[in-house]
């Protein structure tokens, strides 16, 4: 269901006390930037890209490479505040409007957190209350830096700023999240009327809830059910304790889907990876990236495992697979690599000290050790021996090798690209292929074996 609602996200900030070269919003949690975290949540309740906008600094160091095509932008280059940096997207509300926008969610893109249940829940509340602005709240223990709610006979009247709250009022455990829901004409109409009357002397966004009470409107708060949706990161230590909050909610929820992980030690899995039951997760495992692993499967120790498919009951120990698909019963490691691009068959064998790069494997084909296949097309039930090396590159470009189904590869062969190995062809051991093998041939390319008697006398100890 179309549900006509866009977002502001707020990531022009600095984050000095990052000390990073990019901005704030761009540190990752599990592998994933903050901002990603917002923008996936916004796109999961329903918001179009061209219905985001993300409010940067004049210069957003890393901001922009994150961001999904289609989405708007706008630029504080002054930072006055999170009033001030919402009115930096003014255009981009009133264009809004006019495609029937009727509400709007503005979000820190350092709070990555929220999620598309709280946003939808939240929205639903606010939509059925018709508040011009619903503040997303939070009950927590150590209220400290955050606006406080302040209610008067349980009726929410508006937002306090911790710097400047009274004695009473920073008494308060209920905490301002910092994401509002809007309606989007009062959020057009009352920005302009801000004023930067605080101890900070900045706009606060907070402040209109308390001009929606002025002007006869009404403010809602959805009190969160999950109090660490407020959670942002300012520090590289803050950042930490997101990423062991988030880490426990993915293991959580792994756990209730049938997935094996007897010890989480060095375990880091991200938000979008799915694992399939009865697969076990063994120590020091990271799986990050939109990572789908089936059922049934052995995964490590020690194995990084980023934007992969991999099949059921496959094995992989101790290796490194990126952007690659695998199929079922694969067996993978120990120290093996698959370098993006690989589409490997069911029942492929890939060992130890194997490396393979931007390639196809068919079924049942095996690279036992200590191999390196790079811009390939290896068939089905293909034995490749100890050492082989496909000589891709000449100094200029890339070429690719083709070995037929049935092959044999013997040790220490060299294939020299572009080359094909035809069908059921054998290449002895240390063959040094530079022209096409015809199917079911035997290429040989070695110098004949010769010994000169008394030769290595005295040369050797």
């Amino acid at each position: 269901m179309d549900q006509q609602i866009a977002a502001i996200l707020l990531a022009a900030g600095d984050g000095k006390r990052m000390n990073s070269s990019h901005q704030k919003v761009c540190c990752e949690l599990l592998g994933k930037p903050m901002l990603r975290w917002v923008l996936d949540a916004c796109c999961k309740a329903g918001m179009k890209p061209e219905d985001t906008c993300v409010v940067l600094s004049s210069e957003p160091r890393g901001v922009c490479e994150l961001l999904p095509d289609g989405c708007a932008t706008a630029v504080q280059a002054e930072r006055r505040g999170t009033g001030h940096a919402v009115r930096c997207a003014l255009p981009f509300l009133q264009q809004a409007a006019a495609r029937g926008i009727d509400a709007v969610a503005v979000l820190c893109g350092d709070a990555p957190l929220i999620d598309e249940a709280v946003l939808l829940d939240s929205l639903a509340f606010h939509r059925k209350g018709g508040f011009a602005v619903t503040a997303l709240t939070a009950n927590i223990s150590d209220p400290g830096r955050y606006g406080r709610i302040v209610r008067e006979n349980g009726r929410f009247v508006r937002i306090v700023e911790a710097a400047d709250a009274s004695e009473k009022e920073l008494a308060i455990h209920e905490i301002n999240a910092g994401a509002y829901w809007f309606s989007i004409g009062y959020l057009i109409d009352a920005l302009p009327l801000l004023q930067d009357t605080n101890a900070q002397g900045e706009y606060y966004l907070t402040d209109l809830v308390g001009l929606a009470s002025a002007q006869g409107k009404t403010a809602g708060a959805f009190c969160c059910p999950d109090d660490r949706v407020a959670l942002g990161a300012n520090s590289r230590r803050e950042l930490a304790a997101l990423n062991r909050i988030a880490r426990g909610r993915i293991l959580d929820r792994l756990y209730d889907q049938g997935v094996d992980i007897p010890l989480s030690d060095g375990v880091m899995i991200g938000p979008d990876v799915t694992v399939g039951r009865d697969t076990q997760i063994l120590p020091g495992c990271q799986i990050l990236g939109n990572t789908v692993i089936g059922e049934g499967c052995i995964i490590g120790p020690n194995t990084r495992i980023i934007d992969c498919t991999i099949g059921d009951n496959c094995t992989i120990d101790s290796s490194r697979l990126a952007e690659s698909h695998v199929g079922s019963g694969v067996r993978i490691g120990p120290f093996a690599q698959l370098r993006p691009g690989c589409k490997i068959a069911d029942t492929v064998k890939i060992g130890n000290f194997v490396e393979v790069k931007n390639s196809t494997v068919g079924e049942k084909t095996s690279f036992a050790h200590l191999t390196y296949i790079g811009d390939s097309d290896f068939g089905e039930r293909i034995n490749v021996g100890c050492g082989v090396v496909t000589v891709n590159y000449d100094g200029l470009h890339k070429h690719r090798t083709t070995v037929g189904d049935h092959a044999f590869i013997g040790c220490n062969v060299n294939l020299i690209a572009p080359v094909t190995v035809g069908e059921g062809a054998y290449v002895a051991a240390a063959t040094t292929v530079t022209e096409d093998v015809r199917p079911d041939a035997l290429a040989i390319g070695r110098i004949r074996q010769r010994q000169l008697a008394g030769w290595a006398r005295g040369k050797t100890k």
